[in-house]
């Protein structure tokens, strides 16, 4: 993103809290999870993109967030 990343615009939108984000991003270690989730979203995928993970990811996500 040009004028933030997305950890930092999740931070910032914490209004948005009733729409899940989801990071996608190829920083894959437990840490980046840590961080995505920290700054306020609800789940973490790495890139290259399984898909049956990316499934599994928002069946789990969209459920919860009824």
């Amino acid at each position: 993103m040009p004028v933030m990343d997305g950890y930092t615009a999740t931070n910032e939108n914490k209004e948005l809290s009733r729409i899940p984000i989801i990071a996608m991003t190829a920083n894959a270690f437990k840490e980046d999870e840590d961080e995505a989730l920290k700054a306020g979203m609800q789940a973490h995928v790495a890139k290259p993109i399984d898909v049956d993970i990316l499934l599994e990811t928002l069946t789990n996500v969209l459920t919860k967030h009824r």
